[in-house]
Protein backbone atom coordinates (compact mmCIF):
# COMPACT_ATOMS: atom_id res chain seq x y z
CA UNK A 1 0.00 0.00 0.00
CA UNK A 2 1.61 3.51 -0.92
CA UNK A 3 -0.86 5.81 0.42
CA UNK A 4 0.82 8.47 2.23
CA UNK A 5 0.04 9.86 5.67
CA UNK A 6 -2.41 12.58 5.92
CA UNK A 7 -3.73 14.94 8.94
CA UNK A 8 -5.78 13.00 11.57
CA UNK A 9 -9.30 13.53 10.01
CA UNK A 10 -13.16 15.06 11.16
CA UNK A 11 -15.36 13.04 10.75
CA UNK A 12 -18.92 13.23 8.05
CA UNK A 13 -21.85 11.71 7.35
CA UNK A 14 -22.51 8.16 7.34
CA UNK A 15 -25.24 6.67 4.50
CA UNK A 16 -26.49 3.44 6.01
CA UNK A 17 -29.28 3.22 8.95
CA UNK A 18 -30.15 -0.18 10.27
CA UNK A 19 -33.18 -0.64 12.55
CA UNK A 20 -32.23 -1.06 16.55
CA UNK A 21 -34.45 -4.04 17.75
CA UNK A 22 -33.63 -7.31 16.54
CA UNK A 23 -30.91 -5.91 13.76
CA UNK A 24 -29.21 -8.67 11.61
CA UNK A 25 -26.16 -7.79 9.60
CA UNK A 26 -26.51 -9.17 6.25
CA UNK A 27 -25.10 -8.54 2.75
CA UNK A 28 -27.37 -5.44 1.99
CA UNK A 29 -25.92 -3.47 5.15
CA UNK A 30 -24.17 -0.57 4.35
CA UNK A 31 -22.81 2.64 5.68
CA UNK A 32 -20.37 5.12 4.89
CA UNK A 33 -18.36 8.10 6.58
CA UNK A 34 -15.03 9.67 6.15
CA UNK A 35 -12.39 11.75 7.17
CA UNK A 36 -11.59 15.11 5.73
CA UNK A 37 -8.26 16.81 5.27
CA UNK A 38 -8.23 20.73 5.81
CA UNK A 39 -5.02 20.56 4.00
CA UNK A 40 -6.52 19.89 0.30
CA UNK A 41 -8.07 21.80 -2.16
CA UNK A 42 -8.44 22.36 -5.80
CA UNK A 43 -4.88 22.47 -6.26
CA UNK A 44 -4.21 19.25 -4.39
CA UNK A 45 -2.56 16.43 -6.77
CA UNK A 46 -4.99 13.73 -7.16
CA UNK A 47 -2.29 11.24 -7.72
CA UNK A 48 -4.21 8.80 -4.89
CA UNK A 49 -7.89 9.70 -6.23
CA UNK A 50 -7.93 5.95 -7.93
CA UNK A 51 -6.28 4.03 -4.52
CA UNK A 52 -8.89 1.73 -3.47
CA UNK A 53 -7.98 -0.31 0.27
CA UNK A 54 -10.17 -2.32 2.65
CA UNK A 55 -10.56 -3.71 5.83
CA UNK A 56 -12.45 -6.30 7.78
CA UNK A 57 -14.21 -5.48 10.69
CA UNK A 58 -16.90 -6.55 12.50
CA UNK A 59 -14.84 -9.97 14.04
CA UNK A 60 -15.36 -10.90 10.60
CA UNK A 61 -18.71 -10.29 9.43
CA UNK A 62 -18.07 -6.62 7.64
CA UNK A 63 -15.46 -5.33 5.42
CA UNK A 64 -15.11 -1.23 5.06
CA UNK A 65 -14.22 0.01 1.28
CA UNK A 66 -11.30 3.02 1.60
CA UNK A 67 -11.54 5.23 -1.72
CA UNK A 68 -9.72 8.73 -1.93
CA UNK A 69 -11.73 11.70 -2.44
CA UNK A 70 -14.14 14.31 -1.53
CA UNK A 71 -14.48 14.23 2.22
CA UNK A 72 -18.44 15.29 1.78
CA UNK A 73 -19.54 13.09 -0.65
CA UNK A 74 -18.81 9.61 0.28
CA UNK A 75 -19.41 6.34 -2.04
CA UNK A 76 -22.57 4.26 -0.88
CA UNK A 77 -22.48 0.31 -0.81
CA UNK A 78 -24.75 -0.49 -3.53
CA UNK A 79 -24.64 -4.12 -4.32
CA UNK A 80 -22.16 -7.12 -3.06
CA UNK A 81 -22.19 -10.84 -4.64
CA UNK A 82 -19.71 -13.30 -3.61
CA UNK A 83 -18.39 -15.85 -5.10
CA UNK A 84 -16.56 -18.33 -3.01
CA UNK A 85 -13.97 -15.99 -1.44
CA UNK A 86 -13.87 -13.39 -4.07
CA UNK A 87 -16.74 -10.44 -2.99
CA UNK A 88 -17.50 -8.18 -5.64
CA UNK A 89 -18.64 -4.66 -4.41
CA UNK A 90 -20.23 -1.95 -6.17
CA UNK A 91 -19.56 1.28 -4.67
CA UNK A 92 -21.92 4.81 -6.32
CA UNK A 93 -22.28 8.16 -5.36
CA UNK A 94 -25.33 9.79 -3.46
CA UNK A 95 -26.87 12.97 -4.50
CA UNK A 96 -28.80 15.18 -2.41
CA UNK A 97 -32.26 14.67 -3.33
CA UNK A 98 -34.25 16.92 -4.62
CA UNK A 99 -33.84 19.27 -7.76
CA UNK A 100 -30.45 20.56 -6.75
CA UNK A 101 -27.28 18.34 -7.08
CA UNK A 102 -24.82 18.19 -3.69
CA UNK A 103 -21.72 19.82 -3.77
CA UNK A 104 -18.35 18.52 -2.92
CA UNK A 105 -16.20 20.02 -0.70
CA UNK A 106 -12.46 19.66 -3.53
CA UNK A 107 -10.46 17.76 -0.90
CA UNK A 108 -8.83 14.78 -1.06
CA UNK A 109 -9.69 12.46 1.83
CA UNK A 110 -9.88 8.66 2.53
CA UNK A 111 -13.61 7.85 2.91
CA UNK A 112 -15.06 4.46 4.25
CA UNK A 113 -17.59 2.71 2.74
CA UNK A 114 -18.96 -0.27 4.63
CA UNK A 115 -21.06 -3.33 3.91
CA UNK A 116 -21.64 -6.65 5.24
CA UNK A 117 -20.21 -9.95 4.24
CA UNK A 118 -22.15 -12.60 1.95
CA UNK A 119 -22.91 -15.19 3.80
CA UNK A 120 -20.33 -18.48 2.81
CA UNK A 121 -17.40 -16.14 2.56
CA UNK A 122 -14.91 -17.66 5.28
CA UNK A 123 -13.27 -14.53 7.24
CA UNK A 124 -10.30 -16.45 8.24
CA UNK A 125 -9.14 -17.13 5.26
CA UNK A 126 -7.85 -14.55 2.27
CA UNK A 127 -10.70 -12.65 0.59
CA UNK A 128 -10.69 -10.83 -2.58
CA UNK A 129 -12.77 -7.69 -2.91
CA UNK A 130 -13.05 -6.56 -6.40
CA UNK A 131 -14.24 -3.14 -6.05
CA UNK A 132 -16.22 -1.18 -8.91
CA UNK A 133 -17.11 2.58 -8.44
CA UNK A 134 -18.09 4.18 -11.51
CA UNK A 135 -15.44 3.80 -14.45
CA UNK A 136 -13.09 2.38 -11.63
CA UNK A 137 -12.27 -1.42 -11.42
CA UNK A 138 -9.71 -2.64 -8.48
CA UNK A 139 -9.15 -5.64 -6.73
CA UNK A 140 -8.41 -5.46 -3.11
CA UNK A 141 -6.46 -8.28 -1.26
CA UNK A 142 -7.59 -9.16 2.49
CA UNK A 143 -5.55 -10.74 4.95
CA UNK A 144 -8.01 -13.66 6.81
CA UNK A 145 -7.60 -14.00 10.46
CA UNK A 146 -8.15 -17.09 12.15
CA UNK A 147 -9.14 -15.53 15.24
CA UNK A 148 -12.21 -14.33 13.46
CA UNK A 149 -15.29 -16.16 15.49
CA UNK A 150 -18.22 -14.03 13.53
CA UNK A 151 -20.07 -15.67 10.52
CA UNK A 152 -21.35 -13.45 7.81
CA UNK A 153 -24.94 -12.94 7.60
CA UNK A 154 -24.97 -13.64 11.39
CA UNK A 155 -26.58 -10.68 14.16
CA UNK A 156 -23.49 -8.31 15.60
CA UNK A 157 -22.86 -7.79 19.23
CA UNK A 158 -22.54 -4.09 18.21
CA UNK A 159 -19.43 -3.82 19.91
CA UNK A 160 -16.69 -1.68 18.19
CA UNK A 161 -13.87 -3.12 15.83
CA UNK A 162 -11.04 -1.35 13.58
CA UNK A 163 -8.92 -2.74 10.83
CA UNK A 164 -5.55 -1.48 9.50
CA UNK A 165 -5.86 -0.22 5.56
CA UNK A 166 -2.48 1.23 4.93
CA UNK A 167 0.92 1.73 7.84
CA UNK A 168 -0.37 3.58 10.59
CA UNK A 169 -4.03 3.73 8.91
CA UNK A 170 -7.57 2.04 10.49
CA UNK A 171 -11.12 1.93 9.97
CA UNK A 172 -12.74 2.27 13.52
CA UNK A 173 -16.62 0.42 13.25
CA UNK A 174 -18.88 1.89 15.67
CA UNK A 175 -22.28 1.67 15.93
CA UNK A 176 -25.32 4.34 17.04
CA UNK A 177 -27.25 7.01 15.40
CA UNK A 178 -26.90 7.70 11.86
CA UNK A 179 -27.30 11.47 12.29
CA UNK A 180 -24.87 11.91 15.32
CA UNK A 181 -21.58 9.84 14.41
CA UNK A 182 -18.31 10.23 16.26
CA UNK A 183 -16.40 13.55 15.84
CA UNK A 184 -12.88 12.86 16.68
CA UNK A 185 -11.32 15.47 19.21
CA UNK A 186 -7.87 14.31 19.40
CA UNK A 187 -5.53 11.08 18.41
CA UNK A 188 -2.56 10.05 19.54
CA UNK A 189 -0.48 6.72 19.96
CA UNK A 190 3.10 5.14 19.56
CA UNK A 191 3.70 1.92 19.42
CA UNK A 192 1.50 -1.23 20.63
CA UNK A 193 -1.48 1.75 21.91
CA UNK A 194 -3.03 4.70 20.67
CA UNK A 195 -5.94 6.75 22.40
CA UNK A 196 -8.83 8.24 20.24
CA UNK A 197 -10.83 10.86 22.21
CA UNK A 198 -14.07 12.18 20.35
CA UNK A 199 -16.64 15.09 21.42
CA UNK A 200 -19.43 14.78 23.90
CA UNK A 201 -22.45 16.25 23.34
CA UNK A 202 -25.03 15.14 25.63
CA UNK A 203 -27.67 17.66 24.33
CA UNK A 204 -27.59 17.13 20.76
CA UNK A 205 -30.67 15.47 19.22
CA UNK A 206 -30.21 12.22 17.27
CA UNK A 207 -32.31 9.55 15.71
CA UNK A 208 -33.08 6.32 17.15
CA UNK A 209 -31.44 4.00 14.76
CA UNK A 210 -28.88 1.86 15.55
CA UNK A 211 -26.06 1.82 12.12
CA UNK A 212 -22.54 1.09 11.43
CA UNK A 213 -20.52 4.40 11.66
CA UNK A 214 -16.86 4.23 10.17
CA UNK A 215 -14.29 6.93 11.24
CA UNK A 216 -11.02 6.60 9.61
CA UNK A 217 -8.23 7.09 12.16
CA UNK A 218 -4.36 8.11 10.89
CA UNK A 219 -1.65 8.02 13.15
CA UNK A 220 1.28 8.11 10.28
CA UNK A 221 3.16 6.06 8.82
CA UNK A 222 6.15 4.00 11.48
CA UNK A 223 4.41 5.65 14.25
CA UNK A 224 2.70 2.98 15.32
CA UNK A 225 2.90 -0.83 15.35
CA UNK A 226 0.32 -2.63 13.14
CA UNK A 227 1.21 -5.89 14.40
CA UNK A 228 -0.41 -5.88 17.74
CA UNK A 229 -2.13 -2.66 18.55
CA UNK A 230 -4.83 -1.67 21.18
CA UNK A 231 -6.90 1.47 20.48
CA UNK A 232 -8.56 3.03 23.71
CA UNK A 233 -11.83 5.14 23.26
CA UNK A 234 -12.54 8.05 25.48
CA UNK A 235 -15.31 10.37 25.37
CA UNK A 236 -18.52 10.42 22.45
CA UNK A 237 -20.32 7.14 24.93
CA UNK A 238 -17.77 4.90 23.31
CA UNK A 239 -15.26 4.78 25.93
CA UNK A 240 -13.45 1.19 25.95
CA UNK A 241 -10.50 -0.74 24.11
CA UNK A 242 -10.19 -1.91 21.17
CA UNK A 243 -7.63 -4.83 19.52
CA UNK A 244 -7.16 -3.41 16.13
CA UNK A 245 -6.83 -6.09 13.39
CA UNK A 246 -5.35 -6.58 10.08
Amino acid sequence: MSTPSRVIAALSSLAAVLLFAGCTIGPGATGSQATSNPSSGPGQSTDDSDDVEGALLDDGRMFAVVTFGSSTCIPQVDQITAEGQTVSVTLVDVDGGGETEKACTADLAPRASVGALPEGVDPTKEITLQVTYGDMVDDVDLDGDPSFTGTPGSSTEYTPSAGWFDDGSLVLLTWGSSSCPPVVESLEGSGASGTATFTTDDGQVCTMDMAPRATILEFGEDAVNDDAFTLTLVGGNLDGTVEVRG
